[in-house]
């Protein structure tokens, strides 16, 4: 190997993926994944339903006052280790490293969510997204967008549509000319964001993830988020309410007391906090329960 090699080599990993402390066996142990490890569209379809299967999405480090960091050793402490979840930039700079380590071309993109507006809308960049070239094509590939992100790789065609068991999803060219990502909802097409080709870095995905965890505006520092994308049954919590949603149907809606949070949470999306985490994060449950029990007290 050069000079040149390997110093091209070293770029790539420093821009792109941490592959060399990567802990390949306790991340596939994490997701209870057995299958092939070839560089394939099977494998990787396999692979993703899997880390959805056992990934959550959350932000439960912000939303009990700790921090979010996209190091290698830090993301495979918290979602491997720790089994816990995390969300887009956590998850897919987790996994396109994992897939970059078994040999897959992957690269970094990042998308302007659009959750339910027009295409025609320009909102920021801020969601990591993955672009997978196998079998002769390239993928969109997603573990890091909740409950309504698709459970396999959507090829990069114009008006495709793609079926992930009852789960549907359209893939078309917004009026901006981006690549727009739709999903079949029980009341039809719902928009979930938009992107371009051009590669994106962690750099960029450090920046964005400062930005989502610390701004004021963010649902992710003013919400408790937890989601879970199955292949039956897809949950969304927020705050106090918890949504049962499942293909075709109109979501079922559950209110939590504040108290019985902890549960929910290690129940439904196996989520398991450390003692100091779950107090924060029952001090700030029961500030909301009363905040919305003095609203509706307003309002009577």
């Amino acid at each position: 190997m050069t000079a040149t090699t390997l110093l091209q080599s070293d770029f790539h990993d420093r821009a792109q993926w941490e592959t060399s402390p990567l802990d390949l066996d306790a991340y596939l142990v994490r997701i209870d994944y057995r299958g092939s490890l070839a560089p394939t569209l099977e494998a990787l379809r396999d692979l993703q339903r899997a880390h959805l299967e056992a990934v959550p999405f959350e932000n439960l480090e912000i939303a009990t006052g700790g921090e979010i960091r996209l190091d290698l050793e830090s993301l495979q402490d918290k979602l491997v280790r720790r089994r816990r979840g995390g969300y887009c930039h956590e998850q897919n700079t987790l996994f396109g490293t994992v897939l970059d380590r078994l040999g897959f071309v992957v690269e970094g993109r990042s998308a302007r969510i659009l959750m339910g507006d027009a295409a025609d809308k320009v909102t920021p960049l801020g969601h990591t997204i993955l672009n997978v070239t196998v079998a002769g094509g390239q993928w969109l590939v997603d573990v890091g967008v909740g409950n309504v992100g698709p459970r396999e790789p959507i090829s990069l065609e114009e008006g495709i549509e793609a079926r992930h068991g009852r789960w549907e999803y359209r893939l078309e060219r917004s009026p901006l000319g981006y690549w727009l990502l739709r999903h079949r909802r029980h009341d039809g097409w719902f928009n979930l964001y938009q992107f371009s080709d051009e590669p994106y870095y962690r750099a960029d995905f450090e920046e964005q993830n400062y930005l989502v965890s610390h701004h004021p505006a963010s649902p992710f520092v003013r919400r408790i988020v937890a989601q879970h994308n199955g292949a039956e049954m897809r949950l969304a919590l927020t705050d106090l309410e918890l949504k049962v949603f499942r293909p075709g149907e109109a979501p079922e809606l559950h209110r939590i007391d504040a108290d019985a949070l902890p549960q929910v949470l290690r129940e439904r999306f196996g989520l398991v906090l450390a003692p100091e985490q779950e107090t924060a994060l029952l001090r700030r449950a029961k500030s909301l329960a009363e905040m919305s029990s003095e609203g509706e007290q307003l309002g009577t």
